[in-house]
């Protein structure tokens, strides 16, 4: 799955896995890295609400099924 994430989210995760590791009690993000961090979860938000969207629309078409018993 972190294949799949934006740089900057894979950034920001290799951070606070250090940050564990280490043992330290603070991140700190340049104003540039929270920026692009802030954008990209901006951007997830949208896709996740689209996708929302689409789940719902497809909810409330109806499904059409015919039977017509075959050979029976």
């Amino acid at each position: 799955m972190e294949n799949n994430l934006s740089l900057h989210i894979r950034t920001f995760n290799d951070k606070i896995k250090v940050m564990n590791q280490s043992g330290k009690q603070n991140l700190t993000l340049s104003s540039q890295e929270a920026r692009s961090l802030h954008a990209d979860i901006m951007d997830l938000l949208t896709l996740c609400a689209n996708l929302s969207k689409q789940v719902n629309s497809n909810q409330n078409q109806a499904t059409n099924i015919n039977m017509d018993g075959g050979s029976w």
